[in-house]
């Protein structure tokens, strides 16, 4: 069975292969990672700003919803320059896209429409925030592939070899600025006479809500696990696979949370990126390091438990990923790929039923120790949610695989002990 498995996996370990190097799914990914920046800042700026604001801390409070406007309340704009920058590194490794980003910006902001307030012309931030994200990133899919045609067939204006390299790359981008401005300008008129107003609201209406509605969902999310740990299983990076396909979903989601917890209103939405990350913090493979250090009876184990797990309290688990290998170890094959589905199958249950509060969607920063990295949840249940399962429930899914594993390991030992 074990290798009928294998070798079923390894027939489609080329698919996941391309999936992964996939340029597209690449810029995607480098895009959305690049914003956690501005998204972090603004998490922490939202929270702190609430309490500032209950506590009565005015000034405070009115610099920190200033700070949540310019990064959270305008993340569209950061993700429009970053996915035409990262389009274009992934096709021409010779140009950084800074200048395809600025393009990408730029149009990005000319099919958003404008407001008036009085006699003064306004740029109103609905389109600015969660709600433009996915034409944020269909407007720079479309400049940074543009850019990367125009350059590569030479509509370009090219200077003479002693112009100063700064001034010669601001004429290349000439023509691709205007050419791509001129194309944007005439698709905002186009959608000004159509029932939905702008671009944004087209896309909002037919690809973002449709995929808010599948991707939120808690199959949707058990899925994504199993899937994940199944590719990782077979020694293929499954976030790199998984992540650009459900990360802009999960963070629009988490983002509309945001804005609710900021406004004091109920949380619209129980999953997202943030759910996702504390409750399947370290993969769940801190249970497997505490198992290694207090019931391993082999020396590989037990060596292996203590080198793994200071890094392991703080979410790093490479140590005991490639040191086990839980890579192609059938010994662990079944929490390895379940149990993260398990933990967030757990925690749907329990924010169902009310024990668990939902997030707030505020961001969490990647190396806090267990428990401090779900503070950023909003709620004590959260934190006393993620010290149980990881130091208890993780433990306990792990034990029968580890203990079968624990046997073997010791008995090998022994055998090369007696021939020695």
């Amino acid at each position: 069975m074990k290798e009928k498995m294998q070798s079923f996996f390894n027939k489609l370990s080329p698919i996941f292969g391309k999936i992964g190097a996939n340029p597209y799914l690449q810029a995607i990914m480098g895009a959305m990672m690049a914003t956690l920046g501005p998204m972090i800042l603004g998490s922490f700026a939202t929270l702190i700003g609430v309490y500032a604001g209950q506590w009565h801390m005015t000034a405070l409070a009115n610099i920190l919803t200033g700070v949540n406007v310019v990064t959270i309340g305008m993340i569209s704009l950061y993700v429009a320059f970053m996915m035409g920058k990262y389009i274009v590194k992934e096709f021409m490794k010779d140009d950084d896209g800074a200048a395809a980003g600025l393009i990408s910006l730029m149009a990005f902001l000319i099919i958003t429409p404008l407001g008036q307030i009085k006699d003064v012309t306004a740029l109103p931030t609905t389109w600015l925030g969660a709600s433009g994200m996915f034409s944020a990133m269909i407007v720079g899919i479309i400049v940074g592939r543009s850019y990367v045609y125009m350059r590569q067939h030479g509509w370009t204006i090219k200077m003479p070899a002693g112009v100063p390299p700064m001034v010669s790359n601001s004429f290349s981008a000439l023509i691709p600025a205007l050419l791509l401005g001129v194309v944007f300008t005439i698709i905002a008129l186009i959608f000004k006479s159509t029932p939905f107003g702008c671009f944004h609201q087209m896309i909002y209406s037919f690809i973002q809500t449709p995929l808010k509605n599948i991707g939120g969902s808690i199959w949707a999310m058990i899925l994504i696990c199993f899937l994940e740990q199944l590719v990782w299983f077979f020694g293929i990076h499954g976030t790199n696979v998984m992540m650009p396909l459900v990360q802009p979903i999960w963070m629009a989601l988490d983002m509309q949370n945001l804005q609710a917890f900021q406004a004091g209103k109920a949380l619209p939405n129980m999953y997202g990126k943030a759910f996702f990350d504390v409750v399947t913090w370290s993969g769940t493979a801190l249970g497997l390091i505490i198992l290694m250090i207090f019931f391993a009876k082999s020396k590989r184990y037990k060596i292996l438990g203590k080198v793994a797990i200071i890094p392991g309290l703080f979410g790093i688990t490479e140590p005991v990923i490639f040191g086990t290998p839980l890579v192609l170890n059938f010994d662990f094959f079944v929490p390895f790929v379940f149990n993260n589905a398990i933990f967030v199958a757990i925690a749907a249950f329990l924010t169902k039923i009310g024990v668990l509060a939902r997030f707030t969607g505020a961001q969490a920063v990647f190396g806090l120790p267990v428990g401090f990295h779900a503070i950023i949840g909003g709620h004590v249940s959260i934190i006393i949610f993620q010290v149980v399962m990881q130091l208890i429930v993780s433990p306990l899914l792990w034990y029968p695989w580890f203990r079968h594993a624990d046997k073997k390991a010791l008995a090998q030992e022994q055998a090369a002990a007696s021939q020695n």
